[in-house]
């Protein structure tokens, strides 16, 4: 097995999920250097892969001035962050492996694109759906003609009541202003999906979408501005951060994005509901990203895909594939999907191999994660026949769609989307 060296630029959640998992592939990959400016995430993925003090260091730009020193590198910094480091990483040669979304601005994820193909330099964008088992059958259901040409489809995105609360009202994606949109941020998944399996451009793009109950006119009354400050409602409140961060010492992924550290103490975890966004009522939080939103689509031939996100749920995701022959019916939390055949009038399960059952939020995106791990590691020896790979121009292509989304739920327009892209375009 050919070893590929890495090195890593953010070792936030992402960074460290990419890194621990190519941990345990040592005959396909060597962390060879950091940037990471928390020092406590930074120690860790260097005494983990006992990489050198001269290779950590607490920003990207020293890291990427010296000369080439591996085969890729992974960018998985903060939204806003993204642009400069990949720009530089395509100009040193760098193949990457690239956390969604690409960048905050379309214009700056065509830049992205464009030098990355005039570079030709490989970047994989992490759009980890399209490596999960779930998915993966039904690529190979519609490919193979099961339920003959798609017509429709039906995707829910069920972000979780929790999940919402935690990332997008009290954590890193509260704020577009700060970081990205929902549709950018967590929907980019679902629509890059969801064009991958229709197969086609899509062409007309509609949401609507608000946030309407994480919100101050809905704070409980006497609720003071932290939990850990004796809420009269603490009992009665699902989002009580005292109960979800402090008393839950199970949940790793709320505790250590609240503290910033790999192995926090309920010291460090008290520490940061005094200190943080974490430890806030979450009526009363810095938060303007939407908890509910849908968005239409038609594509090319007449298909059309709705997408439905929502926060009020448990999590996950749920889809209805219509088409000529027969529809299919599948949930991310089952070990299989169910086809209903126009001809026999009846329906059967086809099991999915390696199926992720009941996965909590705070899990490896359904088997996403390790599977694009793997299949980076295909790209970079120069095996792309995985049909979930996808180059850098797609991601952008499907990344644009998000854009298009979020100016149709600003404007209340049906957005072309061709010409939406033509004008982005217009303004590089």
């Amino acid at each position: 097995m050919e070893k590929k060296k890495v090195i890593l630029i953010g070792a936030g959640l992402r960074g460290l999920q990419y890194t621990n998992i190519m941990f345990e592939l040592a005959d396909r990959y060597e962390v060879v250097a950091v940037a990471e400016p928390i020092e406590d995430r930074r120690e860790y993925i260097r005494k983990k892969h006992n990489i050198p003090e001269e290779l950590c260091f607490t920003t990207w730009e020293p890291l990427l001035e010296l000369p080439k020193l591996a085969d890729a590198a992974i960018i998985a910094n903060m939204d806003r962050d993204h642009f400069a480091p990949t720009m530089i990483a395509i100009d040193r040669g760098y193949d990457i492996l690239l956390e969604k979304p690409i960048a905050p601005t379309p214009e700056e994820c065509i830049r992205i694109a464009e030098h990355a193909n005039q570079k030709g330099v490989k970047v994989l964008v992490c759009h980890v759906l399209r490596y999960t088992p779930f998915f993966n059958l039904l690529k190979k259901c519609i490919d193979d003609g099961v339920i003959g040409d798609v017509m429709s489809i039906q995707h829910a995105e069920h972000v979780g009541n929790l999940h919402q609360s935690h990332s997008f009202v009290r954590g890193n994606w509260k704020n577009s202003r700060e970081s990205s949109p929902m549709v950018l941020q967590k929907i980019c998944h679902d629509l890059d999906i969801l064009q991958w399996l229709v197969d086609k451009p899509c062409q007309r793009i509609q949401s609507f979408g608000s946030l309407s109950y994480f919100t101050e006119a809905n704070k409980p009354k006497g609720a003071p501005l932290r939990c850990i400050d004796g809420c009269p409602h603490a009992d009665t409140c699902c989002y009580n951060a005292v109960k979800i961060y402090l008393d839950d010492t199970t949940n790793t992924w709320f505790r250590t994005s609240a503290t910033k550290r790999v192995a926090p103490t309920d010291a460090d975890v008290e520490k940061a509901l005094r200190e943080t966004e974490y430890g806030k009522c979450v009526f009363q939080c810095n938060n303007d990203v939407v908890d509910h939103q849908i968005v239409n689509m038609e594509f090319e031939g007449g298909v059309t895909v709705n997408v439905t996100m929502e926060a009020f749920n448990k999590s996950g995701r749920s889809i209805v594939i219509m088409g000529t022959k027969g529809s299919i019916t599948g949930n991310m939390k089952d070990d299989h999907i169910t086809v209903f055949d126009f001809m026999t009038q009846e329906s059967h399960e086809i099991k999915i191999t390696d199926a992720i059952v009941n996965e909590a939020i705070t899990g490896g995106h359904g088997g996403g994660d390790r599977g694009i791990v793997y299949s980076f590691h295909d790209l970079l020896t120069g095996n792309t026949e995985s049909k979930s790979i996808c180059d850098i121009s797609v991601a952008c292509e499907n990344h644009m769609l998000s854009f298009a989304a979020e100016e149709s739920r600003l404007t209340g327009k049906v957005i072309d989307v061709q010409a939406f892209v033509e004008s982005v375009q217009k303004r590089i």
